[in-house]
């Protein structure tokens, strides 16, 4: 008698086995959902392959900061394949203003927070061609974002709408960087995009290659968080990296 009961518990723990497997392959390759694990796709992006010349306003940051700042952008150009954006963000050093260099991205910092809103970052862009491809932009960090984690939240989030992702809200937490901060100045304890956020880029980058979207006003952004364009500078100071 032992044996077939033997037999039948192992062949249970088979079946089990199995369909946990299948469960967690189903939820590995799952589809995200667009408003719950998946934010929308929107409107700005980089031109599909462009070498994004990032400058830092570093009297604005710490050196901790910097390297937390700087660990989003590597975050993102770690996936840029993946993504089919092929978009690399570049660090160039330090710089003393705001640029409109074209492939240009300055980060610096600004009076912008929104306790509504519940951010401390504002993404502003131009299009020289008053379309969807962004010429230059600038994200501006509110002085009150000060812990690092977070603002490397912070600023993958927005680089995550220089890629044509919009904000989810209402998005499950850790499913994609698009998501609001719980709490002010806290991190979402979340360390990259996600697979959602890099399906998501995927989509923006094939409609990308089918059509270039017209902007509706000249060189203005649609995003909730972006403001108007930056102002246009000629003449650009630039400290270049020791």
């Amino acid at each position: 008698m032992k044996q077939p009961l033997s037999i039948i518990f192992l062949a249970l723990l088979v079946t089990l086995s199995v369909k946990d497997a299948h469960t967690k392959t189903e939820t590995a390759f799952s589809p995200c959902k667009v408003g719950q694990q998946a934010a929308a796709i929107g409107f700005w992006t980089w031109a599909s392959n462009a070498h994004v010349k990032v400058y830092l306003r570093s009297a604005d940051f710490s050196s901790e900061q910097i390297s937390y700042l700087l660990n989003a952008l590597e975050n993102w150009n770690n996936v840029s394949e993946l993504t089919g954006s092929g978009v690399k963000f570049e660090n160039q050093g330090s710089t003393a203003r705001q640029l409109s260099c074209e492939n240009c991205l300055t980060i610096m910092r600004g009076p912008v927070f929104d306790r509504t809103k519940r951010h401390a970052t504002e993404l502003k862009v131009y299009s020289a061609h008053s379309d969807q491809i962004i010429t230059y932009a600038t994200i501006t960090v509110d002085s009150s974002l000060t812990n690092p984690k977070a603002l490397q939240d912070a600023i993958a989030h927005e680089l995550g709408h220089n890629l044509g992702l919009l904000d989810c809200y209402s998005c499950q937490s850790n499913s994609t960087l698009m998501t609001q901060f719980k709490a002010f100045n806290v991190p979402k304890e979340i360390e990259g995009p996600t697979r959602c956020d890099i399906a998501q880029v995927k989509a923006a980058y094939k409609e990308l290659k089918t059509r270039v979207r017209r902007s509706p006003i000249n060189g203005h952004s649609i995003f909730d968080d972006e403001g108007e364009e930056p102002i246009d500078d000629d003449t650009p100071v630039v400290i270049p990296k020791p």
